[in-house]
């Protein structure tokens, strides 16, 4: 038994058919799916930008924390100035070694 010509056309037509299904379901599938993950992604940045707001916040504090603590360390400021200048270091260094060798 060998297929006619009238026999291939509807084989072919119920493939395209068949073809036309699968992509339809896949658009669908594909849609869900984006939905999916547009959701998803509405949600992830529902989230980072109340981290973003919290660190703000946690960075504003610190600065204010710097702040204090700049005004705090005003009044030490000329002695630290002094303290760290290589002669007085050179001279903390020479009495540490003189009382060690004591």
């Amino acid at each position: 038994m060998t297929p006619t010509d009238a026999d291939l056309a509807w084989i072919g037509i119920w493939l395209l058919v068949v073809a036309a299904i699968v992509i339809v379901a896949e658009t669908v599938l594909a849609g869900i799916w984006s939905a999916r993950i547009a959701r998803h992604s509405q949600d992830l940045s529902a989230r980072l930008a109340a981290e973003q707001s919290r660190l703000h916040a946690d960075v504003e504090r610190l600065r204010e924390a710097l702040a204090e603590t700049a005004v705090l360390w005003q009044p030490y400021g000329r002695l630290l100035r002094w303290l760290s200048h290589p002669l007085a270091i050179a001279l903390m260094q020479s009495y540490a070694r003189r009382r060690a060798a004591r």
